[in-house]
């Protein structure tokens, strides 16, 4: 599912941007970009997601607290906990993942049921994800089975930066 509008990005962009495809040696201007867009309003995460980039302790962590620190929402919202609560219920309920899944996304600490709790808060926003939408998928409620199963619009990176009209 795509959609335009503002950019919510799960933890999993940052580190394999960071990791692979974007490192900050070899695409700078990958990193430079999200800056601009996060400043003019177009792309945006969670406080979440910065916990788990803080418990990295690398160069990612370094730049996230020196350039992307403002454009990290805060998840504690009445509506957004509730979202959460209806994704953790939805969750449980389903016959497909196993219970180890079921129990990780109810850990607050991670960020996936956050991301689409926030982005049910605020219409408009785009949960930006490398996950698949994969059915076979039992060991981890993916992301993007979340997204649809609330009329959430998902997509990855790298459509994330075409609708931007990003090229490098």
């Amino acid at each position: 599912m795509t959609a335009t509008g503002i950019f919510l990005l799960d933890a999993n962009v940052f580190i394999e941007s960071a990791k692979r495809y974007y490192a900050f040696d070899v695409v700078p201007s990958f990193w430079t970009t999200l800056v601009d867009h996060a400043q003019e309003g177009r792309v945006q995460s969670l406080d979440r997601v910065k916990d788990e980039i803080d418990r990295q302790k690398d160069e990612l962590q370094r730049w996230s607290d020196e350039n992307f620190k403002e454009f990290y929402q805060p998840s504690a919202r009445q509506d957004v906990v509730t979202n959460l609560k209806d994704i953790v219920v939805w969750g449980h309920s389903s016959t497909h993942y196993r219970p180890a899944a079921k129990r990780q996304l109810a850990e607050a600490k991670r960020a996936d049921g956050w991301l689409v709790a926030y982005a049910m808060a605020e219409p408009g926003v785009v949960v930006v994800t490398t996950e698949l939408d994969d059915p076979s998928q039992r060991k981890k409620v993916p992301i993007p089975a979340i997204c649809t199963a609330f009329g959430v619009p998902w997509i990855d990176p790298f459509n994330m930066l075409r609708q931007l009209g990003v090229a490098f």
